[in-house]
């Protein structure tokens, strides 16, 4: 390994910076993004950067660029980028080069920032200044959403965000089945109502903001063929009350996209979540999709061990830098 693979995905090992913890060396996978001045600068696929002296060094070799996955469909990490724009298409955008700038009044981070696919057409500090300029003439802080993990994916852009001093904030998983399964679940899909719109019902129960403007209804109906669910409250029918359960779904194609999964706290363990997943996807099957995606934040353990036990895997992560 020598500093003409930056850019290739790596092994190394070094000196552990704590010895007293009884370890004597520590392994770091990941693209190798730079290396400078005696200091390696590694980003593993939790888009974490990580600086090693090169004097700690023990042992470093270039590796595979991703390692095969086992399950799930086949996909390209730009696929799936592309395909999960769709489910959240902004109401402004416009291009920088290859990337593309997006807007929608604040409402989610994925509608309202910098989709970075290709390149900008212009060295990347000053495409930044373009970044931070067009998001301030909208009120809007800037964010550039990346990808790490795949083969293909944006460790070496996370690490000169880093550089030009961006924070990230949020990160989260994509993970994708097949499904088949998904639409097979055990659950009683009954009482699950589908609709092509989202009343006020379930605006209700999905509060991600204080009044919903023409935006949000924009943002959430955007997308080739999009469906939402809800499961009546206790008190009466969905469409009168705050629902029990919602969920919505975007079918693209061969793809089936899985949001807005929520259930109210009193109504929770009562399977809700997987009867939600389970009609939507069985109206995706219905119009022609085979495969499921979704995506889900690191730190939330309940949808992840739920996610888990429908078979999806984790395909690759995303994130949000912001500018400081």
């Amino acid at each position: 390994m020598t500093p003409a693979d930056v850019g290739k995905r790596v092994s190394v090992r070094r000196v552990a910076d704590a010895p007293d913890t009884g370890a004597k060396f520590t392994d770091t996978v990941g693209v190798l993004t730079s290396w400078d001045d005696g200091v390696l600068s590694i980003t593993p696929k939790s888009g974490d950067s990580v600086r090693i002296a090169e004097a700690s060094l023990v042992a470093g070799k270039v590796v595979p660029a991703a390692p095969a996955r086992r399950r799930g469909p086949a996909a390209s990490f730009e696929e799936l980028t592309r395909v999960a724009a769709r489910a959240w298409q902004p109401v402004e955008s416009e291009p920088l080069g290859d990337w593309r700038l997006r807007a929608a009044g604040g409402f989610t981070r994925r509608a309202n920032s910098v989709l970075p696919l290709g390149d900008p057409g212009l060295p990347l500090g000053e495409a930044l200044r373009r970044v931070r300029q067009w998001y301030e003439e909208r009120g809007l802080p800037a964010y550039v959403q990346t990808g790490t993990g795949a083969d293909g994916a944006q460790e070496r852009l996370c690490a000169d965000l880093e550089q030009h001093g961006w924070l990230r904030e949020v990160s989260a998983e994509l993970r994708i089945a097949a499904l088949a399964p998904v639409g097979d679940l055990d659950a009683d899909v009954s009482a699950v109502r589908l609709s092509r719109t989202a009343d006020d019902a379930w605006l209700s129960r999905y509060q991600r903001f204080d009044t919903p403007g023409p935006h949000v209804l924009e943002v959430l109906g955007s997308g080739p063929s999009v469906w939402f669910a809800s499961v009546a409250g206790d008190s009466g029918d969905a469409a009168g009350g705050v629902p029990a359960a919602i969920g919505r779904c975007v079918v693209d194609g061969r793809w089936a996209g899985f949001m807005a999964v929520e259930v109210g706290p009193e109504h929770r363990r009562r399977g809700l979540a997987t009867a939600v997943m389970a009609a939507l996807a069985r109206k995706a099957l219905d119009e022609g999709a085979s495969a499921a995606w979704l995506q889900v934040e690191t730190d939330n353990e309940g949808a992840r061990a739920l996610y888990d036990g429908m078979g999806f895997a984790t395909h690759h992560r995303y994130h949000h830098f912001r500018s400081a």
